[in-house]
Parts: C-alpha cells; structure tokens; sequence
C-alpha cells in the first residue's frame, strides 16, 4: 500500500469551519477527483456526513468508532482503528488516499509518504487545520496553479525524502 494526503490548506493550514471546507474551488474539486478518482479513499465520520454521498469510483473507508455504523452509507468499508486499516490493507499493491477531517490527518500524517496540497495564498477563520509537518523532510514540486473567483492558489506534492 502506498499512503497519500490531499487537502487544500490556507496559509496557516486552515482546513474548515463548522464542519465544511473553507473554499470551494472548482479547479481544486476538480483535482481532487482526478487525483483519487480509481483508487481507496480513507476519511473519518463527520468528513464522510459532510459530503453528498459515496464518493463515485473510489472505495470509501470510514474510520469511525464502533457503535456508529448506523449512521452510515451500506456502500462504505467502516473500520474501527488505524491499526485495524493498517492490518487489512499493508500487504494491498494499491494508492490509498486520507481525505479527511483534521484528526485524520494528524493520525496519518507521519505514515505517508506524499501529500497532495492545494496550497490558498490566503488566510482564513477556521475550527480545524492540517497538522504540522517539517517540510525539511519533503521535496516540493509545484504541479499547477490557478485562480478561482479571485483567489491564487497551487497544486503543490510533496514527497517524503
């Protein structure tokens, strides 16, 4: 298994406010889905209750605890621990991609190995942020730019070293 982020952050790596993304960036929405698109995506509950539905052509994990199945789509694999996913998916020569929320991410963040960031040339208010990460560690490769409805921002991968 190969495991990868992708996010799009502020500034300050603000994330979301009230259980939403800040932007709503066509290009970045876009790039999501063509990044993801065929492969296993891996969020946490609320992130899954924030979306429209399953996500088409990706096989959806929801990482939840035990309990809360119920309120779930019958169309996701729901697991209950990382360890758990970790076990079911380390030997699986597959792209497995964390989308999500916040805690998500800070649990995953040191077992990926590349982060696809669309990186907002603006700060935000936000109640969640991406976590912290030594960017030291990682080679930054600008792959796209863009600017939507005012607001610049770039398609930034960053692959551990």
């Amino acid at each position: 298994m190969r495991l990868a982020m992708i996010a799009c952050v502020g500034k300050n790596l603000e994330l979301g406010r009230n259980n939403d993304l800040i932007w709503h960036l066509k290009s970045d929405l876009k790039y999501f889905k063509e990044v993801t698109q065929g492969h296993t995506v891996i969020m946490g509950k609320n992130t899954f209750k924030s979306l429209p539905g399953v996500l088409k052509d990706r096989h959806n994990i929801v990482l939840t605890f035990e309990g809360d199945e119920e309120e779930l789509d019958r169309d996701v694999e729901v697991l209950h621990s990382i360890d758990e996913f970790i076990n079911k998916y380390k030997d699986k020569d597959e792209d497995v991609f964390v989308i999500g929320g916040a805690s998500i991410y800070k649990q995953f963040i040191d077992l990926c190995d590349t982060l696809y960031l669309t990186e907002v040339d603006r700060e935000s208010a936000a109640d969640v942020y991406f976590p912290e990460f030594n960017k030291d560690d990682f080679e930054r490769k600008v792959v796209g730019s863009g600017n939507d409805t005012g607001i610049k921002f770039n398609f930034v991968i960053y692959r551990r070293k």
